[in-house]
């Protein structure tokens, strides 16, 4: 029975080592036996694992204090030791005591998180990318609107048709659907450590980093919610709605997230990927989505996966 027990307790922390380390080669998708918040990946997400952090300083001692308290009691007045109870009925030390402590407390809650909340809807500076997100039973579709260029702001203003070959003058648009396990191989997904399973998809929302993203979420059948625990983003997709929210990626990589809203039996199975590029690999697929996101995708996936090799062999 004690050699059960050490190699139960080896096997689980040799676990939380490995998880540990997956965490640190592949941020941006939840690993077992995670215990704190997904490492965060925007500046929105490091606020929010400050104001988690700041609220268990509240919370730890209260817990303590009240379940010491009910132990005290318990112990204290139980009838064998206070046969003839008190017949106390106001004390007011006490009533302002537990009035004005939970007041007090409940404002250095709601400052912060009031600060927290007027930053996630307040980028902090003009959105340099539009991208709108379609919830749909059980996929995503993502239509790109970049910011126009110099040349294509100065043709709208002169009434002329934009250069329809720039990049920025053609929204880009397509469905992104869940990589079923059949299709790895011809995508050139088949890691699982970057490519999990029920996490990957077969077309990801390409970004380019440091960069501030205007999201505008809507449904497109029942009610969805776009959600990126690492770049702090939850923002619900209902039909005939334009939510609206922004983020800002400050790594490079592919990170996932999920929909957050009960929407059929295929909830479970409805991954969203977002994959951050330098700003020169996103013009670069950009351009090459205006005509073909499949391949720009497969070029895109096949580079990435080429520079992570020469990396590895470093």
């Amino acid at each position: 029975m004690k050699r059960t027990s050490l190699a139960a307790v080896a096997l689980a922390g040799s676990s939380i080592a490995a998880s540990a380390q997956d965490a640190v080669l592949h941020p941006g998708q939840p690993h077992p036996w995670q215990v704190n918040l997904q490492e965060a990946l925007s500046p929105i997400e490091a606020q929010i694992h400050w104001f988690s952090n700041y609220t268990l300083w509240f919370i730890v001692p209260i817990v303590i204090f009240v379940a010491g308290l009910l132990a005290w009691v318990a112990f204290r007045y139980n009838e064998k030791r206070n046969a003839t109870p008190s017949r106390t009925s106001h004390n007011t030390i006490i009533e302002v005591v537990w009035t004005l402590a939970p007041v007090l407390i409940l404002l250095c809650l709601a400052i912060p998180s009031f600060q927290l909340l007027t930053a996630q809807y307040n980028p902090p500076r003009e959105p340099e990318l539009t991208v709108k997100a379609t919830g749909y039973q059980w996929y995503w579709g993502y239509e790109y609107q970049p910011a126009q260029t110099d040349a294509a702001a100065s043709s709208a203003v002169a009434g002329t048709a934009a250069n329809p070959a720039d990049p920025a003058a053609q929204p880009v648009s397509f469905l992104s659907y869940p990589l079923g396990e059949d299709a790895r191989g011809a995508a050139g997904k088949a890691d699982m450590a970057v490519y999990p399973r029920l996490l990957a998809v077969d077309n990801e929302m390409v970004i380019p980093v440091n960069t501030v993203i205007r999201l505008l979420s809507t449904g497109g059948d029942v009610i969805h919610s776009f959600a990126m625990p690492s770049l702090g983003v939850k923002v619900d997709a209902v039909p005939g709605r334009l939510n609206e929210y922004w983020f800002e990626a400050n790594r490079e990589g592919i990170f996932y997230g999920q929909c957050s809203e009960l929407c059929g039996t295929s909830h479970y199975n409805m991954p969203i990927g977002v994959r951050v590029v330098s700003q020169e690999q996103f013009q670069a697929w950009l351009a090459a989505a205006a005509t073909n996101v499949e391949n720009a995708n497969a070029q895109l996936t096949a580079e990435i996966a080429s520079a992570t090799s020469v990396v590895a062999a470093r």
